[in-house]
């Protein structure tokens, strides 16, 4: 099956609906995006589709609803959680001023420091 995000105003990801791989193909058994966009805008009146990739080996992350898509980085990127976190360009993940410390810990954006839960 295929994942494609239903990109709304502002790149937001409205949904992400699965289309079963054989609407993809063309005539000579090639798989195609285009053809799946295809297929969703007559099924669904909706024009602007992107395909996602569970495995994230394109567009950098799979899509989730509330989700952004960056045309300029060819990416879903996730909401930003806390004001004081930077894009990670490689990864198009958010990164804490600080690493993580492991398991039972949450950031305090008051502080910029993880806490202990």
């Amino acid at each position: 099956m295929a994942a494609f995000a239903k990109i709304g105003l502002n790149n937001k990801v409205m949904e992400v609906l699965s289309v079963h791989d054989n609407e993809l193909l063309d005539s000579n058994g090639v798989s195609h995006e285009s053809i799946g966009i295809s297929f969703l805008t007559n099924l669904t009146g909706w024009a602007i589709w992107k395909q996602s990739f569970e495995d994230g080996s394109s567009r950098k992350n799979f899509a989730s609803i509330n989700y952004s898509y960056d045309e300029t980085r060819d990416a879903f990127i996730p909401p930003q959680p806390y004001p004081s976190w930077t894009l990670n360009e490689t990864t198009c993940q958010w990164k804490a001023p600080t690493p993580y410390p492991g398991e039972n810990y949450t950031w305090n954006e008051e502080t910029l420091t993880w806490e202990n839960e």
